[in-house]
């Protein structure tokens, strides 16, 4: 994997050699990353941009810990890109997320190496996977943080999320407890650039086959459609709510997200009435979004659905109701008939597509 880069593997009946390793007990930053049928995904290296800037304020080492299977070719990308060490856990048994298989493998290394803070993206996987985690390491957990920083006077993680659906900015510490836990909401920090002379270690820890044992049978794995951009990593989101009146109607909507080269979300409302899956819902019972631009058509602006996307950096809002709450947190808000506005941005963008 190049010189810069170290490769260990341990196991119960070697664990001394990774004594030596920057795999040291407490003091340090971890970070989940994330490993998909594409790779390694792209949540995986901005967390690697949170970690570096806590783990240089503590004085503290960065480690990226990933499970999954066929990851060795990459993982030294994680390196290039912030991360002292790599802790990775290989097998065909993990090629597909279980969630109680994973939380017991993340469990035993955080147990084994006691970090002093672990870092998640609030994807589908981190929101998932942490809150089993904390349970069973018995501390706490701050779910869609928008900053995190170090205290100088303690040096404990002081982690900021919105709170009362967006309306406050709590601060909140676990002082009591570790390793300290939070997740982030993606697209929140930029991904630092590649340095090829980075140096690093990647540490193995092989496990039993029991370790991989799940209570989950995986039936079928079905893909997402081929060319889609997941929702927590668009730079554009187009989301229809009730307003869009029937599944058909969301057609549109894909034709406009795929023109401005983004991804189609939904409401609730929209989930819960069998138009369109629950992959695509938005809120705080759904995904958490941060993209460029978010096209609200026909949602209302529920604080539970504001929840999910008021980090956005610009918010456009489509209804036929002035006194929609939507219009309270838009920064463009078009007082109108979502039928008629939405194939009109559709037409002129396709003119200028074709100019």
């Amino acid at each position: 994997m190049g010189d810069n880069i170290k490769i260990i593997r341990v196991n119960d009946k070697n664990g001394e050699k990774a004594a030596g390793s920057i795999l040291q007990k407490g003091n340090a930053v971890w970070t989940l990353g994330e490993f998909g049928q594409n790779g390694i995904r792209k949540v995986s290296y901005e967390l690697l941009a949170w970690g570096r800037a806590l783990a240089d304020k503590k004085g503290a080492k960065l480690v990226t810990v990933i499970l999954g299977y066929n990851m060795k070719e990459q993982l030294k990308s994680l390196i290039y890109h912030g991360a002292d060490a790599v802790l990775a856990v290989e097998s065909r048994s993990l090629a597909h997320f279980k969630v109680d298989a994973h939380s017991r493998i993340l469990e035993h290394l955080a147990r084994k190496y006691a970090p002093d803070i672990f870092i998640a993206s609030a994807t589908t996987y981190g929101r998932t996977v942490m809150p089993v985690l904390s349970a069973k390491l018995k501390t706490g957990l701050t779910a869609d943080c928008t900053n995190l920083d170090i205290e100088e006077e303690s040096g404990l993680l002081i982690q900021t999320r919105p709170a009362i659906g967006g309306n406050v900015m709590a601060t909140i510490k676990t002082p009591r407890s570790k390793p300290q836990m939070s997740t982030v909401r993606p697209r929140s920090k930029r991904i630092l650039k590649e340095d090829r002379t980075r140096k690093g270690e990647i540490i193995f820890e092989e496990f039993s086959e029991d370790a991989f044992r799940s209570k989950v049978e995986l039936l079928q794995f079905i893909p997402n459609e081929k060319g889609s951009i997941p929702l927590e990593e668009a730079v554009v989101v187009v989301s229809g709510g009730k307003g869009m009146k029937r599944a058909e109607n969301f057609k549109m909507l894909e034709t406009l997200a795929e023109l401005l080269g983004g991804s189609v979300g939904a409401s609730r409302q929209a989930v819960d009435m069998g138009w369109v899956p629950y992959s695509k819902q938005i809120g705080l019972s759904g995904k958490t979004v941060s993209p460029r631009l978010y096209i609200a058509a026909g949602i209302s602006g529920a604080v539970q659905h504001i929840a999910g996307m008021s980090s956005a950096e610009t918010v456009v809002a489509i209804n036929t109701d002035p006194d929609a709450n939507i219009f309270k947190v838009c920064d463009f808000g078009i007082n109108g008939d979502l039928f008629d506005i939405i194939p009109a941005l559709i037409k002129r963008l396709k003119e200028e597509k074709r100019k």
